[in-house]
Parts: structure tokens; sequence; C-alpha cells
């Protein structure tokens, strides 16, 4: 039996009481690392070549200058084109997809989009305490959205039980158990509830498993938890499922047993000790976890000072997770390594891939050097010599005890001589500029491709078939909008402008099979974006359901 369009709507939503401050704290590059052949490692990429019919970018690469947002900033595209848009109320911070590989639903065997069937695209919007009041609460939550046709992406309900409500950066689909989860993210830190939904039948009409509080070991439902909901992600197999919280302890990454999705239970929780936390993937054998360091000046420290090589906090932690993948009594982590960097800081999440069989993370950072700095601050990462924006990085971990970074996936805007012909364009902005948030590839066991949500600075995409060497193919960075979303985290934190560049900060889905992507923006809302000029996909570009984050 179907639920409802309103899915899990009887779930009581959980509203947090701290809504700016917070926000700045939660939503929220390696100087010196030498990359395989030796020498520094350049901090941007060569610029995308535009086609004839494109709107290229009129100044430097990634900018939005001053004078077209006064304007009303109409958009620049360079080597991708709009399909369809399904903007609804906005979006904030995550999107996920799941293909259906049978074939259900009202797209079976017509041969649109996705060869396997029908195609579901879910993404999170802004809390009910955040959004607008002229928001309709039947749309709050996470829309389910089939995109199998990219030219009409079709609405079909909203996803409404407490962890759903705002599953900030936690909502993820395991292909492999057809599962869709997400923590309690509520403004950047809810609650102990972990909601689960069953795909298999028809991802278009998702059916609920659980929304329970794993706050204590046994999975004891309404009792005020030990975890706070904010990051997420499955370990491929769909029995774990780990999350990040910033609120408790310091902070503390969490490990869920799923085996049995309608009961999910919290197996350890653990604090690095040096350091914050956030976003997190897992090895293919669910033995090793590649966190995050959150750090970079301690927050609220104003005017920020920016780390050194000496005491950096913020990069990537590897750890062995092999005694919770056995589901050994009392599990415990080990730290294999961890690599640090001054230049970037909020890190944000990580991808393992594969490249010509060689394993390397892809890393990225959510605030600049000098921290979430208002745009007034921003100058006191460029006199210390460090890019004032976050960006990704590619790590090589062929050696897992001794990562190194490289290469940096940084634009023109990332240039410290560029700082003087950037900083007009953010007056009056407090965070989130021309920075990155969250990138996908292709696909992580031959990736090819790195497509990523750089905020200010639009969808870009790049070719890192050479990891040292990546360049940029494409970009799309959507026209600004007029009046408010009321969905949109972009407006609820004030830095939405009337016509200024919107905030694209999800992960984006690639599918080489149509030469598409779709990912969100916060004010836009669904975009649904077509390759052109013969870019991509190249030869050996695959996108294989559940490969590419």
């Amino acid at each position: 039996m179907k639920t409802s369009l309103t899915y899990g709507s009887s779930a009581s939503p959980l509203i947090a009481a701290s809504v700016a401050l917070c926000l700045l704290l939660v939503s929220g590059a390696g100087t010196g690392a030498q990359p395989a052949g030796g020498g520094s490692v350049p901090l941007t990429v060569p610029k995308a070549t535009c086609g004839p019919n494109d709107h290229p970018e009129t100044a430097l690469q990634g900018q939005v200058p001053a004078s077209l947002r006064a304007a009303g900033f109409q958009g620049f595209n360079c080597n991708l084109e709009l399909l369809s848009q399904s903007k609804g109320d906005g979006a904030n911070w995550q999107t996920t997809e799941y293909r259906d590989a049978i074939g259900n639903g009202a797209n079976q065997g017509k041969g649109v989009g996705h060869p396997g069937g029908t195609v579901c695209a879910y993404h999170g919007s802004a809390s009910p305490a955040l959004s607008l009041p002229s928001r309709d609460p039947a749309s709050y939550g996470v829309p389910v959205i089939d995109v199998t046709d990219p030219k009409s992406p079709v609405r079909m309900g909203y996803l409404q039980t407490t962890s759903m409500l705002d599953p900030w950066e936690s909502l993820k689909v395991n292909e492999r158990r057809q599962l869709l989860a997400a923590d309690n993210g509520q403004n950047g830190g809810g609650g102990p509830e972990i909601d689960i939904y069953d795909l298999s039948n028809d991802c278009r009409f998702p059916q609920l498993l659980a929304s329970v509080a794993v706050g204590n070991a046994d999975g004891t439902t309404g009792v005020p938890g030990t975890v706070v909901g904010h990051e997420g992600s499955w370990a491929p197999d769909g029995l774990t499922y780990y999350g990040g919280d910033l609120r408790t302890n310091g902070g503390q990454y969490y490990a869920v047993d799923t085996s049995d999705p309608t009961s999910p239970k919290l197996i350890t929780r653990w604090t690095p000790g040096f350091a914050n936390v956030h976003g997190l993937s897992i090895s293919d054998d669910g033995n090793r976890g590649y966190f995050v360091s959150l750090g970079g000046p301690p927050f609220g420290q104003n005017p920020p000072v920016p780390r050194t090589e000496a005491n950096a906090n913020n990069g990537l932690m590897i750890y062995d997770l092999s005694e919770i993948q056995a589901r050994k009594p009392n599990p415990q982590v080990r730290l294999i390594s961890k690599l640090f960097w001054p230049d970037g800081s909020g890190a944000q999440h990580t991808i393992p891939i594969k490249i010509e069989g060689k394993p390397y993370i892809v890393f990225v950072d959510e605030a600049g050097s000098a921290g979430f700095a208002q745009a007034s601050n921003l100058h006191i990462a460029r006199d210390a010599g460090l890019t004032p924006f976050p960006l990704a990085r590619i790590i090589d971990i062929r050696d897992e005890t001794n990562p190194k970074v490289i290469s940096k996936l940084g634009l023109e805007t990332h240039v410290i001589a560029n700082f003087d012909s950037v900083i007009p364009d953010l007056t009056g902005l407090g965070i989130f500029m021309y920075g990155s948030h969250y990138c996908s590839v292709d696909n992580k066991q031959k990736a090819t491709t790195l497509a990523c949500g750089y905020f200010n600075s639009g969808i870009r995409v790049f070719d890192i078939r050479d990891p040292v060497h990546p360049k940029e193919i494409a970009y799309y960075n959507p026209a600004g909008t007029t009046t408010a979303t009321v969905g949109s985290n972009h407006v609820s934190t004030a830095q939405w402008r009337a016509g200024g560049p919107d905030w694209c900060s999800a992960q984006v889905h690639l599918n080489a099979d149509n030469g598409t992507l779709w990912s969100t923006c916060q004010d836009n809302g669904v975009l649904v974006l077509k390759f052109t000029n013969g870019v991509w996909p190249f030869p050996e570009s695959k996108t294989p359901a559940g490969e590419q984050n």
C-alpha cells in the first residue's frame, strides 16, 4: 500500500531554538604539499573553453562582479545548458539520488532518462524554524522528484518525518539495500533521531521503515539522546550508517547498526579529541573511514587568526573501522593517519575514488583560511599568504599512513593576487561566497570527472583523469532570483540579495547515459543540465548507480 503524497506527516517536527549564530557555527588548501613529480601544488585549474552559443564568465574564473549583481545577475553557462527546473520552495545543503534498475513506475519501458528505469531525486529544504512565514507547511521537508525524463521533472510529494524536515547534510541513499536515510540535522543539530525509508518497490513513493532516536545503545526511542544529527553517510554494504555530530562533547562521530532497517541501534560513538567533526565516507569493504577534522580559527574569534603549518587542525583523518564492521563487542576505532593544512578550514566531506586503479581521496573544505569569516575579514587570509576561499583537493592515499595532497581545484577567484578585484563583489556578505561545499564523481571505481557546488561560483565540472593536473570543462551559474525563495537557507541566513548569485552547495549527480547532470542551487531548486559542445561524457566515463558520492 502506498503512503499519501505527504509521507510520514504524523511525526512531530523538532524545531531548534537558535538560528543565525548556530547556523554559522555548524554549516558550516595543503601548503607545502608535493605532487607525485615533486614541486608545489598549483592553486588553480585551467579554465574551460566555452562554445559559441554559451554565455561565459565576463571577469575572473568563478567571479560574479559587483556590477552584474547590482544590475540583476542573468547567469553564466559554459558547455552546460538548462534542460529543466523544479524550483518548488527551494533547497538547502544536500541532494541524493536513487536509480530503479528494475524499471518500476510510470516510465517503465519508455527508454527515457535512464535505461534501467525510474530515477528519483531527493533534496533537503530549510527547517520549518528557518523558512519564511509565507511557506505552506504542506511543502516542508524533503521533496520527492521523478527526474527520469530530464526534460520534465515531476514533483511527487514530500517526506515529513522528524529527520526529513531538515536533514541538513545527512540525506543519503544506499543503492545496495535500496534505502534512504537521514539524521535529525534541524538547523545543523536537531536531535538523536534517524529516519529510514524503503525505496525498493517504487522510489517515487518511499515507504517509512523507522523514525527513531538512536541516542542510547539499545535504540530506546523518545529519550533525549547522546548524539545529535548534522552529517551522515552509509557504509557501502548498507549495514551501518555513520553520523557526524558537532553539538555533543565538542564533536563526535557515531555508528548506527542498520542491519534491521526497521530498528536502527547505536553501535558506538567517539570524539577525536584534537578536532571537531563534520562529513565522512567509508571504504567499499567497510574497514576504513575517511573522516574530516573541521578546523581553522576558533569560531567567533574576531579578528580571526589563520592557522599555520605548525598548528593546522583542518583536514583528513583515516580511521580503522574494522571492529565496527565486524560487530565486535565494544568496538574501538584506531586513527591510522591524519593530514592537516592551514589554507582552508571548515572541512566538509570526502569521497574515496580510484583513478587508473590507484586510490585517492577527494576532499572538500567549506570555509576559507580565515574560517567562517565575514567578507570584511577576508583580507586576514590574504595578509597571511593564504587563499581566502575554500576549495576541493585530491589526496593520494596509496600509502594510507602518509597521505599527500597532489592537486587543488581552485578558481581564479582563489588567487591571492586577485583579491582586490574580488572583494567588492562581496560587500556586506558574511559567509559562503566564492568557495566549495560538496562534490561528486562519475564513478568512484574509475573516476574521470568531478562535479562540485562552489556557492556563488555555481556548479563547476572538472576533468580529473590526470589527478595531478585537473582542468575545468564546464560550469553553470544560474541567474539570481528577484524574490526570496521560502525554503532556501540562503534566504534564512540573510545572505540572499535580490538579483545576486545563488548558493550552489549540494552534491551533483552525473548521468553518462544521456550526458546530463542534476543538482540543486538553493534559490533555484532542482536544475537539470545538459552537456554541450561534446565536452562530456568522455569515452571511458560511466555512471553506475551508487558510485558517485
